[in-house]
């Protein structure tokens, strides 16, 4: 069976015999799969009254550990988004009442943030559900494909500099 990307490279050899394409395979391939799983995951979270960047922001307080904060500029890198962007969503978070803003006691002039219990319940409780989608979205894939798609995947985000030492 043949993808929209099929036809995008058979075009390019009609029109472009002397080019190799098979770049854009991949690249587009990726694209398009990343288009449609935010896609899928945006009505996911809008089902359950969250924006995917909601619960990102969540999902790493959560991660971090108790106390379950972390300073805006560690959430900041998590997110790769500009500081304003981070500062909009913060702000817009803790009008929903998911997480607060509160003075390090180690450094006054430093904020962090931090999960509120209601956001704590939020993430608690989407986190199982939103695994459970995710894994609906892969089925297709064998345990062997997945391990080997991963693989690829960290080989090409690594090359690209996205380390976790980054």
């Amino acid at each position: 069976m043949a993808d929209a990307v099929d036809d995008i490279l058979a075009q390019w050899a009609r029109e472009r015999p002397d080019l190799d394409v098979w770049p854009m395979g991949i690249v587009g391939r990726i694209s398009r799969l990343q288009m449609l799983l935010h896609r899928e995951l945006r009505g996911f979270f809008a089902e359950r009254g969250l924006e995917n960047w909601e619960f990102d922001v969540l999902a790493t307080l959560r991660r971090s550990g108790a106390p379950y904060e972390l300073t805006a500029g560690a959430l900041l890198r998590a997110a790769m988004v500009t500081s304003g962007a981070i500062t909009n969503r913060i702000d817009r978070m803790e009008a929903k009442g998911l997480v607060e803003r509160v003075r390090d006691a180690g450094d006054r002039r430093s904020v962090l943030i931090r999960l509120t219990p209601r956001g704590l319940a939020v993430v608690d409780e989407v986190a199982g559900a939103h695994v459970a989608n995710e894994a609906r979205l892969l089925a297709p894939l064998g345990a062997s494909e997945r391990e080997e798609l991963a693989g690829t995947l960290r080989l090409l985000l690594e090359s690209l500099g996205d380390t976790s030492r980054s």
